[in-house]
């Protein structure tokens, strides 16, 4: 997970080089990482129904694969379609290994599933904290296009290794979960084809996008918000560190990004899924305000940054913890990856942000972006929380959720 960070939250790095060389323009250069976002997590279903098929390690060896081809490509590309095909490859190897890892764990730790899908999704959430910096320096030293090589031949060897160890359960060697008074789970395990003609389905997939728009707006264009604010060179210094403000951003959002997903995880399994992302979610928009009112103070900058990948990056630890308790554990894998899509979903309007923010500021970006984590937090509260509490009841399993009796 820590080596296919950098596909995601490197890549605003490489926007401005990048246009700077061939003037492709923002807008066209950021449907590369639409591009990415959309493969991979609209085929993680297909990748998950292999995984609960035949098992974890051929498919990561499979995604290391295209994980480094993908950058070697894109340190090729010389066009918007070779740019656009560097940006496929990598997505479908970095759904590979995401989607494998994340159900992987669902399936080992089912007493703490919340704790245990945000301690491996922390790994794609801050695996890239330690590499903005050293990608930063090579890319003003000796272009973007050694940086996309380099790291991508080091991170895509590095996935086939770490693959060799990766297995999933044997039958009866996992305990059956533990009951619970705010993690209550499922009564049996339900099939893809059920789990999605179920209404909570639909809610959290809902959910999904909507928190998912807002912090991909952001990931995307942290750097181009930085620059239009005339921060982004600023020395910045906290903690005894000092860089400037887009890199500082960058390196501690990563951080957070990645401390965010075991705690909320483990928030979760003690105090609900649902509250847990009412105040998520709320956290969430409130930061994004905030941000959009001080962006131009440097410091400020970093440590509200922060504050938003703090409140954004639980989606990835509360969304499968919730999918496993409801569904089950035989094909959460499979089930989580089709929820999993939304994210590709919300990445569809990362370009339209960046037309928005030509036509009318950032402000209106982050406006945006701040209402659909407060509509997101209604319906954690308002609507998911009733709703999975009247399907885990005993007496209304599975008839609550609109599956017949079998």
């Amino acid at each position: 997970m820590v080596q296919i960070a950098n596909l995601q939250y490197g890549w605003t790095l490489f926007v401005g080089p990048i246009d700077h060389k061939f003037h492709w323009g923002r807008t066209a250069i950021q449907v590369a990482f639409t591009l990415f976002v959309l493969t991979e997590t609209w085929l993680v279903p297909i990748e998950g129904y292999l995984v609960d098929r035949f098992g974890p390690r051929a498919v990561v060896l499979g995604g290391g694969v295209l994980v480094g081809l993908s950058w070697v490509l894109n340190a090729r590309a010389s066009s918007l379609p070779a740019l656009y095909t560097a940006a496929v490859v990598g997505g479908v190897g970095a759904g590979a290994v995401y989607g494998t890892a994340v159900g992987n764990s669902l399936k080992w730790f089912t007493d703490r599933r919340g704790l245990a899908a945000g301690v491996t999704a922390a790994g794609f959430g801050a695996g890239s904290a330690l590499t903005v910096a050293p990608i930063a320096n090579m890319i003003a030293s000796a272009g973007y296009e050694q940086a996309f090589l380099q790291f991508g031949l080091l991170q895509g060897a590095l996935v086939l290794l770490f693959a060799l160890f990766l297995r999933a359960p044997r039958p009866g060697e996992v305990p059956a979960p533990a009951a619970g008074k705010w993690s209550q789970q499922g009564a049996r395990d339900y099939r893809p084809a059920e789990a999605v003609r179920t209404s909570m389905f639909w809610v959290m997939y809902a959910m999904f996008v909507l928190v998912a728009t807002g912090g991909l707006m952001v990931v995307a264009q942290l750097a181009p918000i930085a620059k239009d604010y005339k921060v982004a060179d600023v020395p910045v210094s906290l903690a005894g560190l000092t860089l400037p403000a887009v890199t500082f951003a960058l390196s501690i959002d990563r951080v957070m990004n990645g401390v965010t997903r075991p705690f909320f995880g483990w928030v979760s399994d003690h105090l609900g899924r649902e509250l847990t992302m009412f105040g998520a979610f709320l956290l969430e928009g409130v930061g994004i305000l905030l941000l959009l009112r001080y962006a131009q103070s440097p410091v400020l900058f970093v440590v509200l940054s922060g504050c938003v990948f703090f409140a954004w990056g639980e989606i990835y630890s509360l969304f499968p913890a919730t999918c496993a308790d409801i569904y089950g554990r035989k094909y959460c894998t499979t089930i989580y990856g089709m929820l999993y899509t939304a994210k590709g979903t919300a990445a569809l309007l990362v370009p339209l942000s960046s037309w928005l923010s030509l036509r009318s500021g950032w402000s209106a970006v982050f406006a945006v972006a701040a209402v659909l984590n407060f509509a997101a937090a209604a319906l954690a509260l308002l609507v998911l929380r009733p709703a999975r509490a009247r399907a885990l009841s005993a007496v209304l399993i599975p008839d609550a959720m609109g599956i017949p009796r079998v």
